[in-house]
């Protein structure tokens, strides 16, 4: 057996992703445990754990699409975004309607442009950019190019809004609730947020959190997905036992995946399965190790108490 993985955790709110990562060292007595994406402690759903020598792959996880829904509050701004902050104005909201929003949500789909909010986990000179916003310090913030892929509005009524939407990696919805609030005129805020999917991974797959916090140590191990579930969809390069030791020591393949371009990343796994870990395609079909695994190797391997 192995102590590396991928968990999938339905993150319940009021707790911090840092929280959630040290209740996972906890439960499953691990010292090695990462999450890819941060949520909000208010928000809740889809926190990936990336378990032992997963961890090593937790920035392609991170890279990877996420989709979330968004209840807003119209007619209101606050400090962070959402309504656990300190309102700052309120208006009257205008009659609106599902069409109405749609329309109004079409100019942030695709790249835009978000200055990152200041309840944000950015550092700024050696210090989180929420630890001086707690102080009542507010720096200058860069905008920073985001991508939206898609933007659902799910339901209009008064002064809530429910939206579906499908992001890269970096986007802020408290700023494009802010953002689209503006847009319609009366200002709005998360009242509540929920991470449907990262990557591959779905919130009707996750782990609820009373399983992690209560139920039996054995029970959430047998939730954990295998390390190479985090890259479900790359190119695959399977290498027999030869080539295998040049990957691992370091060295360039003379083979590639049919058809995947020079700078394309692939997962690189030994004939029998094991993943090996991440390699980029080279010119002239070869392959060059980024990243190695070591995990899963064949022998005993004993479960944490």
């Amino acid at each position: 057996m192995s102590n590396s993985g991928v968990l999938i955790l339905d993150k319940t709110a009021g707790v911090t992703s840092f929280d959630a990562v040290a209740l996972v060292r906890r439960r499953l007595g691990l010292k090695r445990v990462g999450h890819a994406g941060t949520l909000d402690p208010d928000a809740t759903g889809v926190l990936p754990m990336l378990l032992g020598e997963a961890t090593k792959l937790m920035p392609y996880l991170a890279d990877q699409d996420k989709e979330y829904v968004a209840t807003l509050k119209l007619g209101v701004t606050t400090d962070t975004g959402d309504l656990s902050g300190r309102v700052l104005t309120t208006a009257a909201v205008p009659a609106l309607d599902r069409a109405a929003v749609d329309i109004a949500c079409r100019a942030f789909v695709g790249r835009i442009k978000q200055v990152p909010p200041m309840y944000s986990a950015i550092h700024h000179e050696g210090r989180r950019l929420y630890e001086l916003a707690r102080e009542g310090v507010e720096v200058v913030r860069e905008p920073r190019e985001v991508v939206i892929h898609a933007i659902d509005v799910e339901e209009a009524a008064g002064d809530s809004a429910r939206l579906r939407v499908v992001c890269g990696k970096g986007t802020y919805l408290r700023v494009l609730a802010a953002d689209l609030g503006a847009a319609l005129g009366c200002g709005a805020a998360v009242a509540r947020l929920v991470r449907t999917r990262v990557g591959p991974f779905s919130l009707d797959e996750a782990v609820p959190w009373p399983a992690l916090a209560e139920g039996p140590a054995a029970a959430v191990w047998a939730r954990v997905c295998p390390a190479e579930a985090a890259l479900a969809g790359w190119a695959i390069l399977r290498l027999d036992a030869r080539a295998a030791s040049q990957f691992e020591h370091g060295q360039a393949v003379a083979l590639a995946p049919p058809g995947a371009a020079a700078g394309t990343l692939v997962r690189v796994h030994l004939a029998a399965g094991r993943l090996l870990g991440v390699g980029e395609v080279m010119e002239g079909e070869r392959t060059r190790p980024v990243r190695m695994l070591h995990a899963d190797r064949p022998g005993t391997r004993v479960l944490p108490a």
